[in-house]
Protein backbone atom coordinates (compact mmCIF):
# COMPACT_ATOMS: atom_id res chain seq x y z
CA UNK A 1 0.00 0.00 0.00
CA UNK A 2 3.14 2.17 0.74
CA UNK A 3 3.82 2.33 -2.88
CA UNK A 4 0.31 3.21 -4.40
CA UNK A 5 0.15 5.98 -1.62
CA UNK A 6 3.44 7.47 -2.95
CA UNK A 7 2.87 7.06 -6.75
CA UNK A 8 -0.75 9.13 -6.08
CA UNK A 9 1.18 11.31 -3.84
CA UNK A 10 3.39 12.23 -6.27
CA UNK A 11 0.93 12.44 -9.30
CA UNK A 12 -0.97 14.76 -7.62
CA UNK A 13 2.21 17.26 -6.41
CA UNK A 14 3.28 17.08 -10.08
CA UNK A 15 0.49 17.76 -12.20
CA UNK A 16 -2.50 20.17 -11.72
CA UNK A 17 -5.14 17.89 -13.11
CA UNK A 18 -6.91 16.07 -10.62
CA UNK A 19 -5.61 12.33 -11.07
CA UNK A 20 -8.23 9.01 -10.94
CA UNK A 21 -8.37 6.71 -7.41
CA UNK A 22 -9.75 3.54 -6.80
CA UNK A 23 -13.04 4.39 -5.38
CA UNK A 24 -11.99 2.22 -2.12
CA UNK A 25 -8.55 3.94 -1.97
CA UNK A 26 -9.10 5.33 1.20
CA UNK A 27 -11.09 2.66 3.03
CA UNK A 28 -7.38 0.68 2.45
CA UNK A 29 -5.53 3.69 3.23
CA UNK A 30 -6.63 3.65 6.74
CA UNK A 31 -6.78 -0.28 7.08
CA UNK A 32 -2.89 0.57 6.37
CA UNK A 33 -2.41 3.14 8.59
CA UNK A 34 -4.55 0.95 11.15
CA UNK A 35 -1.93 -1.81 10.58
CA UNK A 36 0.83 0.32 11.07
CA UNK A 37 -0.07 1.68 14.54
CA UNK A 38 -1.17 -1.49 15.91
CA UNK A 39 2.28 -3.14 14.73
CA UNK A 40 4.26 -0.36 16.28
CA UNK A 41 2.83 -0.94 19.60
CA UNK A 42 3.65 -4.54 19.44
CA UNK A 43 7.33 -4.23 19.04
CA UNK A 44 10.17 -2.76 21.45
CA UNK A 45 10.73 0.88 20.83
CA UNK A 46 14.79 0.33 20.73
CA UNK A 47 14.54 -2.15 17.59
CA UNK A 48 15.45 -1.54 13.81
CA UNK A 49 11.57 -2.70 12.76
CA UNK A 50 10.08 -0.29 15.49
CA UNK A 51 12.31 3.20 13.97
CA UNK A 52 11.20 1.84 10.70
CA UNK A 53 7.86 1.90 11.44
CA UNK A 54 8.12 5.03 12.91
CA UNK A 55 9.54 6.71 9.69
CA UNK A 56 6.97 4.84 7.67
CA UNK A 57 4.66 6.11 9.60
CA UNK A 58 5.58 9.79 9.38
CA UNK A 59 5.95 9.37 5.79
CA UNK A 60 2.58 7.74 5.25
CA UNK A 61 1.21 10.26 7.60
CA UNK A 62 2.55 13.20 5.79
CA UNK A 63 1.48 11.94 2.48
CA UNK A 64 -1.58 11.25 3.11
CA UNK A 65 -2.41 14.82 4.58
CA UNK A 66 -0.74 16.42 1.20
CA UNK A 67 -2.67 13.98 -1.07
CA UNK A 68 -6.36 14.66 0.60
CA UNK A 69 -5.40 18.77 0.51
CA UNK A 70 -4.02 18.46 -2.96
CA UNK A 71 -7.49 16.78 -4.14
CA UNK A 72 -9.63 19.44 -1.80
CA UNK A 73 -8.14 21.91 -3.21
CA UNK A 74 -8.11 20.79 -7.09
CA UNK A 75 -11.78 19.79 -6.76
CA UNK A 76 -12.88 23.42 -5.45
CA UNK A 77 -11.11 24.97 -8.56
CA UNK A 78 -12.64 22.98 -10.50
CA UNK A 79 -15.89 24.19 -9.04
CA UNK A 80 -14.82 27.48 -8.46
CA UNK A 81 -14.12 27.92 -12.26
CA UNK A 82 -17.68 26.21 -12.75
CA UNK A 83 -16.51 22.72 -13.96
CA UNK A 84 -18.20 19.98 -13.45
CA UNK A 85 -15.95 17.44 -11.06
CA UNK A 86 -15.75 13.97 -12.82
CA UNK A 87 -16.66 11.81 -10.24
CA UNK A 88 -15.07 8.18 -12.18
CA UNK A 89 -11.61 9.53 -10.71
CA UNK A 90 -13.33 10.63 -7.55
CA UNK A 91 -13.15 7.92 -4.47
CA UNK A 92 -16.35 6.68 -2.75
CA UNK A 93 -15.75 9.86 0.05
CA UNK A 94 -14.85 12.23 -2.08
CA UNK A 95 -17.54 11.93 -4.45
CA UNK A 96 -19.96 12.49 -1.50
CA UNK A 97 -18.16 15.18 -0.46
CA UNK A 98 -18.04 16.86 -3.64
CA UNK A 99 -21.91 16.28 -3.89
CA UNK A 100 -22.79 18.32 -0.69
CA UNK A 101 -20.78 20.78 -2.25
CA UNK A 102 -21.84 21.40 -5.83
CA UNK A 103 -25.12 22.97 -4.92
CA UNK A 104 -23.76 26.06 -2.92
CA UNK A 105 -21.05 26.73 -5.76
CA UNK A 106 -23.98 26.67 -8.43
CA UNK A 107 -26.04 28.52 -6.21
CA UNK A 108 -23.18 31.56 -6.45
CA UNK A 109 -23.22 30.78 -10.07
CA UNK A 110 -26.90 31.45 -10.47
CA UNK A 111 -26.70 34.77 -8.19
CA UNK A 112 -24.29 35.86 -10.38
CA UNK A 113 -25.70 35.27 -13.23
CA UNK A 114 -29.20 37.26 -12.45
CA UNK A 115 -26.55 40.00 -11.14
CA UNK A 116 -25.08 40.26 -14.34
CA UNK A 117 -28.14 40.02 -16.27
CA UNK A 118 -29.52 43.07 -14.50
CA UNK A 119 -32.25 40.40 -12.79
CA UNK A 120 -32.88 40.62 -9.05
CA UNK A 121 -31.50 37.67 -7.06
CA UNK A 122 -33.46 34.48 -6.62
CA UNK A 123 -32.54 33.50 -2.63
CA UNK A 124 -35.24 30.96 -3.19
CA UNK A 125 -33.63 28.26 -5.28
CA UNK A 126 -30.42 28.72 -3.06
CA UNK A 127 -31.92 27.49 0.32
CA UNK A 128 -31.03 24.46 1.88
CA UNK A 129 -33.68 21.92 1.73
CA UNK A 130 -34.80 21.60 5.52
CA UNK A 131 -34.50 19.09 8.03
CA UNK A 132 -36.29 17.94 10.64
CA UNK A 133 -34.39 16.48 14.01
CA UNK A 134 -36.35 12.63 14.91
CA UNK A 135 -36.16 10.44 17.99
CA UNK A 136 -37.21 7.11 16.72
CA UNK A 137 -39.93 5.04 18.83
CA UNK A 138 -39.70 1.65 16.72
CA UNK A 139 -37.22 0.14 15.05
CA UNK A 140 -37.10 0.55 10.95
CA UNK A 141 -34.78 -0.56 8.05
CA UNK A 142 -32.63 1.90 6.28
CA UNK A 143 -34.97 4.34 3.70
CA UNK A 144 -34.27 6.57 1.24
CA UNK A 145 -34.36 10.16 1.66
CA UNK A 146 -35.84 12.94 -0.27
CA UNK A 147 -32.41 14.01 -0.90
CA UNK A 148 -31.61 10.53 -2.37
CA UNK A 149 -29.53 9.78 0.76
CA UNK A 150 -29.37 7.04 2.32
CA UNK A 151 -30.63 6.71 6.38
CA UNK A 152 -30.62 4.33 9.35
CA UNK A 153 -31.42 1.90 9.77
CA UNK A 154 -32.91 3.07 13.17
CA UNK A 155 -33.93 1.58 16.35
CA UNK A 156 -36.33 3.06 19.46
CA UNK A 157 -34.20 6.02 21.15
CA UNK A 158 -31.57 7.00 17.63
CA UNK A 159 -32.21 10.43 17.09
CA UNK A 160 -31.66 11.46 13.46
CA UNK A 161 -31.92 14.52 11.26
CA UNK A 162 -34.02 13.74 8.11
CA UNK A 163 -35.42 15.66 5.00
CA UNK A 164 -38.51 17.70 5.92
CA UNK A 165 -40.47 15.49 3.29
CA UNK A 166 -39.37 12.12 5.18
CA UNK A 167 -39.76 13.18 9.16
CA UNK A 168 -43.38 14.59 8.47
CA UNK A 169 -44.49 10.38 6.98
CA UNK A 170 -42.29 8.51 9.76
CA UNK A 171 -44.31 10.87 12.74
CA UNK A 172 -47.67 10.16 10.16
CA UNK A 173 -46.75 6.80 10.79
CA UNK A 174 -46.22 6.67 14.60
CA UNK A 175 -42.60 5.18 14.24
CA UNK A 176 -40.66 8.72 15.27
CA UNK A 177 -41.44 11.86 16.91
CA UNK A 178 -39.90 15.45 16.42
CA UNK A 179 -37.16 16.88 18.77
CA UNK A 180 -37.91 20.54 19.35
CA UNK A 181 -34.29 21.80 18.94
CA UNK A 182 -33.26 25.26 19.76
CA UNK A 183 -30.82 26.69 17.43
Amino acid sequence: MYSELYEAWMREKEDAELHLLPKDFYIKLAEYVRKIRAEGRMLDEKTARAKLLIHESKNVQKMVKDLVLLRREKTVKKALSGETIPTEGLTEEEEKLAKDVMPSFESFQMLLKDILGGRMPQLEGMKKPKKRVLRFTKEIPAIIGADMKTYGPFKPEDIASLPQENAKILVKQGVAVEVETKL
